[in-house]
Parts: structure tokens; C-alpha cells; sequence
């Protein structure tokens, strides 16, 4: 089996550095030609599903990566991105300003990032752990792509890798329209053929 995770493509709020959690962004006109120009770079792979997230821009994402799929989307909410409480629709300088360690914990130390009303990156990791468990079981032996979001990819990266949380933003980073490749042996067992676009093994190197 092989599971494909795809970041979405540029937001207006990437573009502001507004932080975008479940809230609702939409694409840029980059994010559309990132998008495209992804499903050019995947078009003769042969999907026998796709699973995406149910946030607008991943939603578009699709759209415009898979233009010629004829089956059904689905939509999943445990593939949106980590909930980010009362910092969503705020631009990353004045929680930096307002919250200095807060800010410092979610990038630099995110096994102790806990904002009132958002998830845990633990929280955010057992979900897309649960999701992606639900998708193996369901797709034995396919290969399935998933439109998702960059925390939440990373958090399954770094399971698969066995890192602990405070690891989580170990480079490469997760940039927009970012293609990871997972296999599946017959066992259950996850390894990462592609990270962000680069064959694993020139990563970890």
C-alpha cells in the first residue's frame, strides 16, 4: 500500500502570516498554480482513492491537483489542521507580541505548546494517527492520496520516525503542495519513501 500525503497549496493567510488552525482560507492565485502544477507532477499515478480534509483550501487543493478524477472525494474533519483556539485569524507578529512564550513553545518547543481552547500537538498527532489507521484498513494493498495540512503531516512524519514531539519541526520543511510518500508492508508497518518531495533516504542522510 502507499499513502500519499499532500500539503494545500498558499493561502491569502500563509500569505499574511495569519494563523489559519480550522479556520477558513482560500487559496492564492499561487496556491491554485502550486496545486496545478503538482497534478501535472502526479498525473500518471494511479490513485484508487482520495481522502482530504474538509477545510476550504484543502478542498480547492484538490480540486485543482486531481482535476480529471471521476470518483468521490472524501471529506474528513480528522484530517484538518491542529485546532488553534483563540489564536485563529490572528497574524503570527501579535501572538509573538501578546504571548512571547507561547509563541516561542509552538515553534520551537511544541511538546509544551498548550493554548487555552486549542489541541496539543499529542492531540493533533493521535488524531491523524487514528485517520490514517481508519484509511490502511479500509485500502489494503491501494495507494490512496491525502490533501491535509502541514502540522498534521508532520505529526504523522514524526510518528513514523519515532520522534519525540519536541522534534516535530526537524527539516525539511513542510512547504505548500509538499508530496510525502508512505509505503505500507503487509505487516502494518509505515516507512517514508518521500519527504517533501525528496527521496527519504537523501533526508536522513
Amino acid at each position: 500500500m502507499e499513502l500519499h500525503l499532500i500539503r494545500h497549496g498558499q493561502t491569502n493567510w500563509n500569505e499574511e502570516r495569519r494563523v489559519q488552525g480550522q479556520s477558513e482560507s482560500r487559496l492564492t492565485d499561487l496556491g491554485i498554480e502550486q496545486a496545478k502544477g503538482l497534478g501535472e507532477r502526479i498525473q500518471n499515478i494511479e490513485f484508487n482513492a482520495i481522502y482530504c480534509s474538509s477545510s476550504l483550501r484543502t478542498r480547492q487543493t484538490a480540486d485543482h491537483a486531481f482535476p480529471a478524477w471521476q470518483k468521490t472525494i472524501t471529506y474528513l474533519d480528522s484530517l484538518r489542521e491542529i485546532h488553534m483556539g483563540k489564536w485563529e485569524g490572528k497574524l503570527y507578529a501579535e501572538i509573538e507580541s501578546e504571548t512571547p512564550d507561547s509563541y516561542y513553545h509552538f515553534w520551537n518547543e511544541p511538546h509544551k505548546f498548550d493554548v487555552p481552547g486549542a489541541e496539543s500537538f499529542f492531540q493533533l498527532q493521535n488524531r491523524a494517527m487514528k485517520a490514517i489507521k481508519a484509511i490502511q484498513h479500509d485500502h489494503h494493498g491501494e495507494r490512496v492520496a491525502l490533501v491535509s495540512h502541514g502540522a498534521l503531516i508532520k505529526t504523522v512524519l514524526a510518528h513514523i520516525e519515532d520522534l519525540s514531539m519536541d522534534q516535530l519541526w526537524t527539516p525539511p520543511l513542510m512547504h505548500n503542495c509538499a508530496h510525502n510518500i508512505i509505503s505500507v508492508n503487509d505487516a502494518g508497518d509505515l516507512h517514508i519513501v518521500q519527504y517533501a518531495d525528496q527521496p527519504y533516504e537523501q533526508v536522513r542522510s
